[in-house]
């Protein structure tokens, strides 16, 4: 935990929260603080800044807050994903909020099994869960967005061509003989499918809604690799 993500139900009053969760574990018992000591902090869609630590004991964290300084800039970028495998699917939302993407659109495919989308881990409180790691990973405070569509179609129809009229779509597909383009920094929709990719007909229907195909070479990601992969090749958005 870069970054201790502060939600409005942790303020007592302008300036002073209490933590009574993970956070106040994560203090003690990792970055092991003591009364006086400082932590940097940022609120929810709000500044960033540090906590200087008022008391502390087994149950509560109690600190007060000097939130001053604005979070990075969120990525140009609208992320179409088809719904990953529940068990790599909280990894992959982490790396989405770590990076910066902050329009995310989970849809669906035909390699897309049924099962997948009756996972907890679609709940608002696990979606916010996990958003939230990947937002202290990378101190930002700018919570995504997560838009659910089960229906292909309609949503590549009604919806993806008014994504792309600012934000110029690709899509990912292995076998096509454009390379994705790198380190442009411009507004981009990026369309990724599941394991083993979009079928034909999905492609061709992106395609028609505006979409480039594009690839980023022989080798077939799964999905967790290729998001960071593609991320970073578009846009500067990482340090290490």
């Amino acid at each position: 935990m870069n970054l201790g993500l502060l939600f409005d139900e942790d303020f007592v009053d302008d300036n002073r929260v209490i933590l009574r969760d993970r956070r106040r574990k994560h203090l003690e018992e990792v970055l092991k603080v003591d009364v006086g000591d400082r932590v940097p902090l940022g609120r929810v869609n709000g500044a960033m800044g540090y906590g200087t630590v008022d008391f502390l004991d087994a149950r509560e964290a109690h600190l007060s807050v000097t939130l001053d300084t604005p979070p990075p800039a969120p990525l140009p970028l609208t992320l179409v994903l088809a719904m990953p495998r529940p068990k790599m699917f909280r990894r992959v939302l982490q790396t989405c909020a770590a990076l910066g993407v902050k329009d995310i659109w989970l849809i669906n495919a035909y390699k897309v099994e049924k099962s997948f989308w009756q996972t907890p881990w679609l709940s608002d409180a696990h979606l916010r869960d996990n958003l939230t790691l990947g937002l202290e990973q990378s101190k930002d405070t700018r919570m995504p967005e997560v838009h659910i569509r089960q229906r292909f179609k309609p949503f590549v129809e009604d919806e993806l061509p008014g994504l792309m009229r600012e934000r110029p779509g690709l899509v990912a597909h292995p076998g096509t003989d454009v390379p994705c383009p790198a380190h442009t920094n411009t507004p981009a929709t990026l369309c990724i499918g599941p394991e083993g990719g979009f079928i034909p007909y999905e492609v061709d229907k992106l395609v028609e809604a505006g979409a480039r195909a594009v690839h980023l070479g022989s080798r077939i990601l799964r999905v967790e690799a290729a998001v960071p992969v593609l991320v970073s090749r578009l846009f500067d958005a990482c340090e290490f």
